[in-house]
């Protein structure tokens, strides 16, 4: 005897919507695998002028990041979604604090490649079910281009900071995607309403933006404190002011963020109290073991000890508090040269 296969509903962008909003997804659009022409171009120009700098994994999978079907030939449709991780405090507040550290909105809470990632797969899982298809998910981490993708399905647009603004949402939404092999309806693209707005780009303490919509990754901080591995270019360092792990302004003053409820949010990415104002003279007397502790479960701690307490010493060195002067000077003899030299130019700073 035969077995019954039950009646399936038709996979439509409501259906979708709905799951996605279910399981914590603020923002959620379609777009077929073959728009946004022109990212490839884009893409390769921008490599071509070297301003991706030490990310060399941009450049060794270019190929995959131009389009969907780059990666995966099959893909016929996108699904972007964004997650929302709205501050509820103002992220330049500490700007001034001399004795603390200011680590980005972003990485105060829980790790958002693991919760964006659990979301994902658990709409995959729903959406193979349902439309018995074949799909694959990405946050981050894979040869995708997710800003592009999701001002294609009308998330947003890519602003002159050259980040996703939503109109509902700013600039505080985590992305990820899923590729399938469904055909499903796209929805219009986003529209640039950045107009004649340049606040993010005078916000920028390193000036990173050669033009609107361009970012110099070599000049930013995000990339700076983060993904560059040696010592930090003496002519950012001023600049870094006491920004221990990424920076926030050319976000954080974006007037679209006046739109964003923090009630969106998802509550895995609720800032960490140790996190929101990390003393400088604690994180400098880090080891390993330390830093591993205080950071489990956290973005920052791919960055490792020695990264962070690299940074630690930049934003000692602009903080002008004789105070942390034994902290500095302990690490002089630190075994490794880019924490040792970072404490060198940091106590010159505490003695001027």
């Amino acid at each position: 005897m035969a077995k019954h296969k039950p009646n399936r509903q038709p996979v439509t962008q409501d259906r979708i919507r709905a799951k996605a909003a279910e399981l914590g997804f603020v923002a959620c659009g379609i777009a077929s695998a073959d728009v946004a022409p022109r990212t490839g171009e884009r893409l390769r120009q921008w490599l071509h002028d070297g301003m991706h700098g030490d990310m060399i994994w941009m450049e060794a999978r270019a190929h995959q990041r131009e389009s969907p079907t780059g990666l995966w030939p099959q893909v016929r449709s996108v699904i972007a979604l964004g997650m929302s991780y709205a501050p509820a405090a103002d992220p330049l507040a500490l700007a001034d604090a001399r004795d603390v550290g200011r680590i980005s909105v972003y990485a105060q809470g829980a790790d958002y490649h693991d919760v964006v990632k659990r979301a994902l797969k658990a709409l995959g899982r729903w959406l193979a079910t349902e439309a018995d298809c074949d799909l694959k998910v990405f946050v981050d981490t894979a040869p995708v281009m997710e800003k592009p993708l999701a001002e294609a399905a009308g998330l947003g647009w890519q602003g002159k900071h050259t980040n996703l603004v939503s109109r509902a949402h700013g600039s505080w939404l985590f992305l990820g995607a899923i590729y399938t092999t469904l055909d499903l309806a796209a929805d219009a693209p986003g529209r640039d309403a950045c107009g004649s707005c340049d606040a993010c780009q005078r916000a920028c303490p390193t000036d990173a933006f050669p033009q609107p919509y361009r970012l110099d990754a070599r000049r930013c901080i995000s990339y700076l404190t983060i993904e560059h591995a040696g010592p930090i270019p003496h002519e950012f360092r001023k600049g870094i002011g006491n920004r221990i792990y990424g920076c926030d302004d050319c976000l954080a003053v974006c007037p679209w963020n006046k739109f964003a409820a923090t009630a969106a949010r998802n509550l895995a990415f609720a800032p960490r109290a140790e996190l929101t104002v990390p003393m400088l003279a604690d994180l400098l007397a880090l080891d390993d073991a330390g830093f591993r502790q205080i950071f489990a479960g956290s973005p920052i701690k791919r960055i490792g000890r020695n990264r962070m307490v690299r940074n630690c010493l930049i934003a000692a060195g602009n903080s002008g508090e004789a105070a942390l002067l034994s902290a500095v000077q302990r690490l002089l003899a630190d075994p490794d040269p880019v924490v040792s030299e970072a404490a060198e130019w940091a106590l010159d700073q505490l003695a001027l």
